[in-house]
C-alpha cells in the first residue's frame, strides 16, 4: 500500500513553472514564473543566509526560483544585498509572496506564452 501511496502522489505533483504576477507599488504588474515549491527547495532556502529568518527565508525561495519566460533564472544570490537596499519592501514583499503562495489554478506554462507571444 505505501508504495501506491507514493506513486500516487508523485503522479499528482505538478512542478511546471506557472506565471506569476506581482502588483508594484507604482501600478505596474512584475511577471516571473516560479514552480511549486518542494520540501527539499524549502529546506534549501532555510540554510542560506538568512534563512532562519521569515523575510530571508522568502528573499530566498524568490532568488532560487524567479524565472524569466525561458526558464532563466531571474535574479543571483549575490544580487541579494541590491534586492534589499534598493528595491522598495512592498515591491520586494509582494514578488515574495508570488513565489511562495500556490498560484491560482493558471494553466499558462512558459512554453505556450513564449508561443503566443510570437
Amino acid at each position: 500500500m505505501a508504495g501506491s501511496a507514493l506513486a500516487r502522489l508523485k503522479k499528482g505533483a505538478n512542478f511546471t513553472p506557472t506565471k506569476r504576477i506581482a502588483k508594484l507599488a507604482d501600478g505596474s504588474e512584475f511577471e516571473f514564473y516560479a514552480a511549486p515549491l518542494n520540501m527539499a527547495e524549502r529546506e534549501m532556502a532555510q540554510s542560506m543566509p538568512g534563512g532562519d529568518d521569515p523575510n530571508g527565508f522568502a528573499l530566498n525561495m524568490l532568488v532560487n526560483k524567479a524565472l524569466d519566460a525561458n526558464g532563466q533564472r531571474l535574479f543571483s544570490a549575490g544580487e541579494i544585498p541590491e534586492l534589499k537596499n534598493e528595491v522598495l519592501d512592498a515591491d520586494l514583499q509582494a514578488m515574495m509572496l508570488a513565489v511562495i503562495q500556490n498560484p491560482e489554478e493558471q494553466a499558462t506554462d512558459m512554453k505556450s506564452t513564449e508561443k503566443g507571444a510570437k
